[in-house]
């Protein structure tokens, strides 16, 4: 059976910890949303778990400053990148956090910090709090979809969280858009977020470059391929570069595919959609919605509305899976 989320007392503070593969984002939060203090602090990933678990406690320090007559009355939660049992606390491993496996960071984050812990994916964390304060309030029945180094899903249908039997639902990302595409870092080819995401984005457009292609976008990089990231060939399209705008469009056809998927699959209510590569607004989302309506049940599609996260940046957003919280 699966347990309902519930939100803290209305006087307890909660201690959310993002855990990312080069960042760790710590910070302060009441129960109606309000941010009261922020912590960011680089990932010692290469340190191992011990490195990264001491971080995450200087972090939370430095987080709670301040704050000393409301500690007695807090909870934590922390969510970081890769799969793992949810209820049980445990991480099985992380695509970006070397010699983490089945690492009971649950339990270890409770002990340190002799408070209540919860462990929670993070795109799971990003859709309660679009559920709660943001663009998916008042709904009964959402996805939402997160665009930047890849993507995650989470269903939050009739107030539950859709975790699947192991705690490995939503990984949408991996779903095969193209069987001849391009590898993914899972192992297969052609996933969504091999051609639809802000890493794949950056990827094509360093190929062109390599390839010798008449494009501005090494001007928007400081003339180094390897700084050539999503933002820099958005940069160049802003300025009518073809090359820049091509490669857009070709990213949003084939997040418009995946979106048609989702809508074929699950008929939800809304998508919200968040993620760094979701700031180019029209540019990249008008021509993802036109492909997904071509592709979608015309029924399903007309009973879906595509909204961008309200939270943004302030939400967990390490673009992979966990989240921690402690009372």
């Amino acid at each position: 059976m699966r347990k309902k989320f519930t939100m803290p007392d209305k006087d307890m503070l909660v201690l959310g910890i993002d855990l990312g593969g080069t960042k760790i984002l710590t910070s302060v939060i009441n129960p109606q949303g309000e941010m009261l203090s922020r912590d960011h602090s680089v990932t010692p990933a290469a340190e191992g778990p011990e490195g990264v678990i001491q971080a995450i406690l200087a972090s939370a320090g430095r987080a709670w400053k301040g704050l000393p007559d409301r500690l007695s009355e807090s909870r934590q939660s922390a969510s970081g990148a890769g799969p793992g049992r949810w209820e049980a606390g445990i991480l099985f491993t992380s695509p970006n956090l070397p010699g983490w496996k089945d690492i009971p960071l649950r339990d270890i984050l409770q002990e340190k910090f002799k408070k209540k812990a919860f462990l929670i994916n993070d795109g799971n964390a990003a859709a309660l709090g679009e559920y709660y304060f943001g663009a998916a309030k008042g709904t009964s029945h959402f996805i939402y979809v997160t665009i930047q180094h890849g993507h995650r899903w989470r269903d939050r249908g009739r107030w539950k969280i859709l975790n699947g039997s192991r705690g490995l639902a939503g990984e949408i990302g991996h779903m095969t858009i193209a069987d001849e595409g391009p590898p993914c870092h899972c192992g297969n080819r052609g996933c969504w977020e091999a051609l639809a995401s802000g890493t794949a984005l950056a990827k094509a457009a360093r190929k062109r470059i390599e390839t010798g292609a008449d494009t501005t976008i090494l001007s928007f990089a400081e003339g180094e391929i390897d700084k050539v990231t999503a933002h820099t060939v958005q940069l160049a399209a802003e300025k009518g570069d073809p090359i820049a705008n091509g490669l857009i469009l070709k990213t949003a056809y084939y997040f418009g595919v995946g979106l048609a998927n989702l809508v074929n699959i699950f008929n939800p209510e809304m998508i919200v959609i968040g993620g760094g590569l979701s700031n180019m607004g029209d540019r990249l989302l008008k021509p993802a919605y036109r492909v997904a309506e071509e592709r979608a049940f015309p029924q399903a599609y007309r009973a879906v509305r595509f909204v961008r996260a309200a939270l943004g940046a302030i939400q967990g957003s390490s673009g992979q899976p966990p989240l921690l919280s402690m009372k």
